[in-house]
């Protein structure tokens, strides 16, 4: 039987645009400058085709955006129903890791079933959250507000890779956290995969120079080639927060923060 085929989304819902080259690799920044500006994005994305609709992560809520002073462009439920998605009736959820910019609106999809490495949220539950140089990337009601989906039978706690639906797989890589996962989806133009945090960057994935926030220095390089394999080519590696992605993609309707990773880049 043939592989289903998806349109992927990269919703874009915030900025940060203080973010210079310096600040976005562990070690030397390896882009020119490194005090030159350099901004990150801030998106979540949404796997879809006539039967079936995934959404991938759920960013982050303006008071939020407020407190850790980032700019918001629009709220995500409201970018969904631009594609005609209302989040109360969203299947599935997937939630590549429990940091404060991925996981801010679980509340907008009470039908989900969340899909989430059973490593993250041991993780972001342990004892390691003591440490504020560890825990300021989370934010607690963030982290609560898995506990209700856990009771209610929705939370699905994996423990390796795992097939959603055919065509739309998860793969743990851990690094930038322990239960970090990516998501690889069959498109009309291949494989694509869906790299989140464990590839802020095209250059840091490109580079080998990783983000500055990591759990694991080697598994973050180790999982770099895994995405690298799961992947048809370095332009089907969709990183998590690389403005040039918002460039070099085609934009949904003209709609200047859908864009559409299914197509060709340009």
């Amino acid at each position: 039987m043939s592989v289903p085929v998806y349109e992927v989304f990269a919703i874009r819902v915030g900025a940060n645009a203080q973010r210079t080259a310096r600040e976005n690799f562990l070690y030397d920044a390896c882009c020119g400058d490194p005090n030159a500006s350099m901004p990150l994005d801030y998106y979540f994305w949404v796997i879809r085709n006539e039967q079936q609709v995934i959404v991938v992560d759920t960013c982050f809520q303006p008071a939020t955006a407020d407190r850790r002073n980032r700019q918001m462009y629009r709220l995500p439920e409201e970018s969904l129903r631009q594609l005609d998605i209302d989040p109360a009736q969203v299947e599935n959820l997937i939630l590549t890791h429990l940091h404060w910019d991925h996981a801010g609106n679980l509340g907008l999809f009470p039908k989900a079933t969340v899909h989430l490495q059973e490593a993250e949220l041991r993780f972001c539950t342990g004892p390691k959250m003591a440490h504020r140089t560890v825990n300021k990337t989370y934010e607690v009601e963030d982290v609560m507000s898995a506990l209700p989906p856990l009771f209610e039978g929705r939370l699905r706690l994996h423990t390796g890779t795992v097939e959603v639906i055919p065509g739309v797989t998860l793969h743990p890589v851990g690094g930038h956290t322990p239960g970090s996962q990516v998501v690889r989806v069959n498109t009309e133009r291949g494989w694509i995969v869906l790299a989140s945090d464990a590839a802020h960057l095209w250059a840091n994935i490109r580079q080998r120079s990783p983000f500055p926030i990591l759990d694991d220095l080697a598994q973050t390089l180790e999982a770099f080639i895994e995405i690298d394999r799961l992947a048809d080519s370095e332009d089907h590696v969709i990183p998590g927060h690389d403005p040039l992605i918002a460039e070099r993609f085609p934009h949904w309707n003209g709609d200047p923060h859908i864009i559409c990773l299914h197509q060709t880049p340009a």
